[in-house]
């Protein structure tokens, strides 16, 4: 009984042993290469470049006053539609009426004195010519006149200046548009120095925007005028709004420098068109720009993966035929055992999608990569190699027990 009990331990050791020797080191698996296709086709295909730009009118203008003084009445407020020439605000009159008055009496005084040293020379001068009064007086009478010819000559233009300075307090719209900007309150006094104080700002068109974009200097070479853009803005997230490259402003161009590092970065300012009809875009909003640098309609395309594609082990089995030829760019197409190469001229890519200009005709399909499968059902070589000619992917981990080779 001992002896038939250690028998049959030993065959239930032999079995098991066995057992894990052929699950492990050699049990059925089944190699599947799976190839995925496209097949060339038209489309769309653009290249772009970003940029972060500033919503703004077309026609802006700031409207101020070139004298000092106290605001006395404001006639308009934001959002206030206004037409060329209409009376917008009125400054405080009386210091202005005051030198006005001050520069006419001054005018006054100098216009008599000029009238009367005009006469008495004209007189001098005729006595000189018959020797009747002596070269002194001709000259003391001719100087007399030219002073007071200047002296007339400065109060008329003072004269001038207070009325135009009275003039200035009234203030009128420049332009046809809607004042987007109030800075100024009835009864505040505002100072002219070397800068003109702003009073408003008026756009001349809200329904015609443009978007001014800082395209890093990076990418500035690639945008042209006639260039079509896209933006959005996050007012209305869900809405991509329309336009062109209008200008390229090339002496516009701005750095700034990071604070971490040594790096500047360059700027240029690119105007964009932006079409407003029902006047969602409001002045200042912030915009997020595409600018298509290079866009193509309904031309020949494929996945860029399918030119990175190339029929070698462990992709294929030892049966399969490669076809292949000479050319930079590649497509393969696959029927049966059989990989066909195709050489095609690219043109633009956006780092998805690649443009054939020629070499392989439309509807064509081709691979564009291989996915490599185990499943049961076949038998793995001790060197991780697969029945039907096929390889074990390099990225799978070897059965127990297996050595690598160095």
């Amino acid at each position: 009984m001992k002896t038939k009990k250690i028998i049959l331990i030993a065959v239930v050791v032999v079995v098991v042993v066995g057992a894990g020797i052929w699950l492990f080191a050699g049990s059925p698996a089944k190699h599947k290469v799976t190839y995925a296709t496209a097949t060339v086709s038209k489309g769309d295909i653009s290249n772009s470049v970003t940029a972060t730009g500033t919503i703004e009118p077309v026609t802006e203008v700031e409207v101020g006053t070139q004298v000092s003084g106290i605001i006395d009445k404001i006639y308009v407020d934001y959002n206030s539609e206004v037409t060329k020439g209409q009376l917008i605000a009125e400054m405080d009159r009386v210091t202005l009426q005051s030198e006005l008055a001050s520069q006419q009496a001054t005018y006054d005084g100098a216009k008599a004195e000029y009238e009367y040293q005009k006469k008495n020379y004209e007189r001098s001068k005729g006595l000189h010519e018959k020797s009747l009064i002596s070269d002194t007086d001709f000259e003391q009478a001719l100087y007399n006149y030219q002073k007071a010819k200047s002296s007339y000559d400065s109060s008329k233009a003072s004269l001038a200046k207070a009325e135009r300075n009275l003039s200035y307090a009234t203030i009128t719209s420049p332009i046809d548009g809607v004042v987007i900007s109030r800075d100024v309150e009835a009864g505040q006094t505002v100072a002219s120095g070397f800068e003109t104080p702003t009073l408003f700002t008026i756009a001349a068109d809200l329904t015609q925007m443009q978007v001014v974009a800082d395209v890093d200097e990076a990418d500035i070479g690639g945008v042209v005028e006639g260039q079509r853009a896209s933006f959005t803005v996050d007012a209305y997230p869900n809405d991509v709004f329309e336009g062109v490259v209008t200008q390229i402003r090339l002496g516009d161009a701005s750095s700034t420098s990071s604070t971490s590092s040594t790096t500047t970065v360059v700027t240029y300012e690119v105007v964009i068109s932006a079409p407003n009809p029902d006047l969602k875009l409001k002045p200042r909003l912030t915009a997020n720009v595409t600018i298509y640098i290079l866009d193509k309609k309904d031309v020949l395309s494929v996945p860029n993966k399918a030119l990175r594609f190339t029929p070698e082990k462990p992709l294929i089995g030892n049966n399969d035929i490669v076809k292949d030829c000479e050319g930079e760019h590649k497509l393969w197409t696959r029927e049966g055992t059989t990989f066909t190469a195709h050489p095609v001229e690219v043109g633009i890519s956006n780092g998805i999608s690649t443009e054939i200009i020629s070499g392989i005709p439309e509807g064509t399909k081709v691979v564009t990569e291989a996915t490599i499968g185990v499943m049961p059902g076949e038998n793995m070589g001790p060197e991780g190699n697969m029945e039907n000619g096929g390889e074990r992917s390099p990225f799978m981990p070897g059965p127990p027990g297996s050595k690598k080779k160095k």
